[in-house]
């Protein structure tokens, strides 16, 4: 692109723009609005709770792990066999797998002799053991599965995040930049407007003095009553365009601020040229920060986990249990039966035949990987392509304001020659008038071009996730 300096649309529109601003009302800037997001945006206070829940969701997960406590006692006073038993004991999950438990029991009374082993010493009988699953269960299960999954799910939370963050800070900068251009408008139809006024009074003295017709005078009151109506409309959609920033500005308590129109800043900020030289490195930058790929990522993790658990539950379920159990007191039988320290070992198998509740979430949890894997290459895609399209944006817009300010300089001179010609008796007022509309739409077409402009770098701010930070939420 040929060299071209940065353009100010302040130097070029100054004639229709009246500077009337207060010394008390400083003009408000973008980062003002931006700030306020950060601060007090409802919807990113609803975006961080985001963290709060994910923590919930960890926490219950966590649960799982907990150590559990149980007891009981059961009473039989009446009948031939009258006994009493109490008990309680405790178990705690291992996160490598399986769990150790432990008790205390006691049982009183004249017991059934198929429930000899309810009946204990008269300390009671203390036991412990452990259980670990050999296959099923031994890398990965259920609860490892959900704790795990929380864990990424806390993780996505910090793009997620990033994401509402990002099209926060457009849609404020959209509305902002709308605000700015809304007034710009305002002015120009109001300085339309203060020309034809003041030229009134001279047209009515030169009607008095048959130097004009007095239809003159009444075409230009015409003008007045037309542009009065457009400087009506101008003024509601800049109320308008004010009411919709107060959605994003904000006092620090969250109660939305309508700015008045004397806040509004003095221009659009100068246009700068685009290098296409940046195109690579644009893209590059914006693949790395942007916050879609880190979700599907973490999207991949999760599914990771699904799919190592329905595997898990494809294996035969193998537990190996070592349980061992001492009473203590007095001997409850002459036998001595219950005294001796014992130790038990066994192995527990279990395993579906067909197990296709398995290999169905095996099949279909492939199938959601490849899923992900079609939609990060997509993402990744549609990211260059963005970075694309806005720099072709901006460059358009830039070169449509080069050519804008072309254009109005060429319009006032017209315009300014054209006054000068009728006040010597040369021309027309219906030509002046043409003149001076040429000359406004040719500031408008300036200002719009600017806000194409600066709404295209909105948009690139945007696709190059420059409002936040790997980390979390940051203030540019």
């Amino acid at each position: 692109m040929e060299s071209v300096e940065p353009i100010r649309t302040d130097e070029l529109v100054s004639g229709f723009l009246p500077s009337d601003r207060t010394e008390t009302a400083p003009p408000l800037e973008l980062q003002d609005v931006i700030d306020s997001v950060y601060s007090s945006y409802p919807l990113l206070t609803a975006a961080l709770l985001s963290r709060t829940i994910a923590d919930g969701e960890r926490l219950s997960a966590s649960g799982a792990f907990d150590l559990k406590l149980k007891g009981g006692g059961t009473g039989a006073p009446l009948g031939y066999y009258r006994t009493y038993r109490f008990g309680a004991g405790a178990s705690q999950p291992l996160f490598s797998g399986g769990e150790i438990f432990g008790g205390y029991k006691i049982g009183r009374g004249n017991f059934q002799p198929w429930f000899g082993e309810r009946n204990t010493n008269d300390g009671g009988e203390f036991s412990t053991g452990v259980s670990l699953p050999l296959a099923r269960n031994r890398r990965i299960d259920q609860r490892r599965a959900e704790l795990m999954k929380t864990n990424w799910g806390r993780r996505a939370v910090e793009p997620d995040i990033q994401r509402q963050v990002i099209e926060f800070v457009r849609e404020s900068t959209y509305a902002y930049w709308q605000w700015v251009a809304a007034g710009r408008n305002y002015q120009i139809a109001r300085s339309l407007l203060d020309i034809a006024e003041q030229r009134n009074a001279a047209l009515r003295r030169r009607a008095e003095l048959g130097d004009i017709a007095p239809i003159d005078v009444t075409d230009n009151e015409r003008l007045i009553v037309s542009r009065r109506s457009a400087l009506i409309d101008a003024r509601r959609k800049l109320q308008q365009a004010a009411v919709k920033l107060s959605l994003f500005l904000r006092t620090p308590d969250g109660e939305p601020v309508i700015p008045s129109e004397d806040r509004l800043p003095e221009s659009f900020p100068p246009a700068e040229p685009v290098d296409p030289d940046r195109l690579d490195a644009d893209i590059q930058i914006a693949l790395a920060g942007r916050p879609e790929l880190t979700l599907l990522e973490m999207q991949r993790r999760k599914l990771h986990v699904d799919l190592s658990q329905a595997r898990n539950e494809y294996l035969p379920q193998v537990d190996a249990i070592l349980f061992a159990s001492k009473d203590v007191g007095g001997a409850t039988s002459p036998k001595r039966d219950k005294t001796p320290f014992e130790l038990e070992a066994s192995v527990q198998v279990s395993v579906p035949f067909q197990r296709r509740k398995a290999l169905g979430k095996i099949r279909s949890l492939e199938g959601k990987l490849s899923q992900i894997s079609a939609k990060v290459g997509l993402t990744e895609d549609k990211i260059a392509t963005e970075v694309q399209v806005v720099q072709a944006a901006l460059d358009a817009s830039f070169r449509r304001i080069v050519q804008a300010e072309q254009s109005l300089e060429l319009a006032r001179t017209m315009e300014q020659a054209e006054r000068r010609k009728f006040e010597l008796g040369q021309s027309n007022l219906l030509l002046v008038n043409l003149r001076e509309k040429a000359a406004a739409d040719a500031a408008k077409t300036l200002l719009q071009a600017m806000l194409d402009y600066h709404l295209a770098q909105a948009d690139y701010r945007a696709v190059m996730a420059l409002d936040v930070g790997p980390q979390g939420v940051t203030r540019s």
